[in-house]
């Protein structure tokens, strides 16, 4: 069966005006998982990111040279509109600037989306479903065999819930347990797809590298 590794862009910019650019450190823990990835033999026949400017740079950061494909699919959510509808555009400075008040509020943001709420927002949960699927279908779509795919922790967290036909409650569960630059691994052929290993971060296996993991 043919692989298909979807990692976790690398640390992004928690609370800067733009989110969307990797830290100094994202940059290390990118090399990281690149090196890793090298190191275990396992080489990728095909590459694939979202549009967004950390996945691209995580890429790039890893060590792939290669041009990729790009699917938007692979976008996370956008955790900024959602919260913007749901504090009718005067978002808490807590809720965007401190990291435990940041995930209690989006899981509880994201379960009222999932259950019909947030009706403003630009993308609903039934179309943010279906275009994770429609990308899971383009990177597993041909010949390859090794499939690597850069995204994020909500489309991560889709996959896996489709994947065991689990709540859409679990989503979000597992979503906020997904590591920067971990490893989410799925074996897959025109009939099959399955969760073969979840949130795998062999690259921060020793103490030193433990302190350079991150989970936004």
């Amino acid at each position: 069966m043919a692989e298909l590794l979807v990692i976790r862009h690398a640390q992004a910019s928690f609370g800067a005006d733009n989110y969307d650019r990797l830290s100094e450190l994202g940059h290390r823990q990118a090399e990281m998982a690149g090196e890793a990835l090298r190191a275990s033999g396992w080489v990728p026949d095909r590459l694939v990111t979202g549009t967004l400017v950390r996945q691209r740079e995580t890429l790039s950061s890893m060590g792939f040279d290669n041009p990729p494909e790009q699917h938007a699919g692979f976008n996370e959510y956008d955790f900024h509109d959602l919260l913007s509808v749901r504090f009718n555009g005067d978002v808490p400075d807590p809720v965007r600037h401190d990291r435990k008040t940041h995930f209690r509020t989006l899981r509880e943001t994201i379960l009222d989306w999932q259950a019909g709420g947030l009706s403003g927002a630009r993308e609903s949960w039934k179309d943010f479903s279906e275009r994770v699927e429609s990308a899971r279908q383009f990177a597993t779509d041909g010949p390859a065999r090794r499939v690597l795919v850069i995204s994020s922790g909500g489309p991560i967290g889709a996959l896996v819930k489709s994947c065991l036909d689990a709540p859409d409650a679990q989503m979000i569960a597992l979503n906020l347990q997904v590591k920067n630059t971990s490893w989410t691994r799925f074996f897959f052929n025109s009939g099959t797809f399955l969760l073969h290993e979840f949130n795998a971060t062999p690259h921060f296996a020793t103490p030193e590298q433990a302190k350079l993991l991150t989970f936004s």
